[in-house]
């Protein structure tokens, strides 16, 4: 095995298990249930794959790891370990009613979560050599506010199959998650929305990883509408009712506001100033946001009654797969071509 292999590997290539995972539950959702499963058993080799990488990476190139646990760029990306372990909770928990194997996934979620929260920001916090805003910040930092909300999502859905102290407690868990989650976007991207318009944008600066911007708010719509699902179950969240569908709203309508943005910096990246489309390990990044938004549509429409999104979900839905398809493919030849584009572009 080439040292370049795993000494350069992505922290943030758990990205393929979030996007796999939110197509497959979408997927599920919309009745697509062989594609669903098949997703699901790939998504469970994929997780066991990426944590041996990782761990033969710490174990041979330690150095190079610590080194992107302070790095402003590749730094965020460990979140993506805590998003892709609830969202294989969340599969086991919908798909395969496996409870045992959900509660095991959230307790590993939880502490990623904990580790990567106050140990990454702790770390760029006192960090000496700090990078300009415009180096130093993308849509990636977001990462936080999705391993935050995959908690939420997660923590509802063992609530569900719960009772007495355990429902409870899963279900306030679950809402401060959602909550906080929604100040650290509030927070993050204010910052990226001035790197936005004030600062010198590059083509080569507008990474796949900016469609977290809606990402981000369509996992907060799904922890919101399961949340308020949930309601009528739990006697605080009732109480709350009127608010979690208001804010549930208020998500959704900020990511769908994005996707329009996107679309036209994605056309002036790729089509105005040609810049070139191949493989990266960030396009993972672009692919969960478009699942996720399509599973998060469709649980509002149940959750809020408002079915006339019904042909929302499934467009996102064979989107998200085709661009699923597409990275996928992109992997396999890369990894047949030269092994070592399974470092992340910098």
């Amino acid at each position: 095995m080439p040292r370049t292999f795993l000494e350069g590997l992505s922290p943030a290539y758990f990205g393929m298990v979030m996007a796999t995972g939110i197509v497959s539950v979408a997927g599920h959702q919309l009745g697509y249930a062989g594609t669903a499963q098949t997703l699901f058993l790939l998504n469970i080799l994929l997780y066991i794959a990426l944590w041996a990488l990782n761990v033969l990476r710490f174990a041979l190139h330690r150095a190079a790891f610590l080194a992107d646990a302070t790095d402003h760029q590749r730094g965020p990306g460990f979140f993506t370990w805590v998003a892709a372990t609830s969202v294989l909770g969340a599969q086991f928990a919908i798909l395969a009613a496996d409870y045992r194997m959900a509660w095991a996934l959230w307790t590993a979620a939880m502490a990623l979560w904990l580790v990567c929260t106050y140990g990454i920001f702790a770390a760029l916090t006192v960090k000496l050599q700090k990078p300009s805003l415009e180096q130093g910040i993308n849509g990636g930092w977001l990462l936080a506010v999705v391993a935050t909300q995959s908690i939420a999502v997660l923590s509802v859905l063992l609530a569900m199959n719960e009772a007495g102290s355990s429902k409870r407690a899963l279900n306030f868990l679950a809402l401060c998650m959602w909550l906080s989650g929604g100040m650290l976007y509030v927070w993050m991207m204010a910052l990226i929305f001035y790197r936005y318009t004030f600062l010198r944008m590059a083509p080569e600066d507008l990474t796949p990883p900016y469609w977290i911007n809606m990402g981000a708010m369509a996992i907060s719509t799904l922890a919101g509408s399961l949340l308020a699902a949930n309601a009528m179950q739990a006697p605080l969240l009732l109480s709350l009712l009127p608010f979690l569908r208001g804010v549930t709203i208020f998500y959704w309508a900020t990511g769908t506001w994005w996707i329009p943005m996107l679309l036209v910096l994605g056309v002036w990246r790729y089509v105005a100033n040609r810049h070139p489309l191949r493989y990266d390990p960030v396009y993972w990044a672009a692919v969960f946001p478009l699942g996720m938004y399509a599973a998060a549509t469709h649980e509002m429409g149940l959750a809020l009654d408002v079915q006339f999104l019904d042909m929302v979900a499934p467009a996102f839905f064979f989107v998200a797969l085709a661009a699923w398809a597409a990275a996928m493919a992109g992997l396999v030849w890369a990894l047949w071509s030269s092994p070592s584009l399974w470092g992340e572009s910098r």
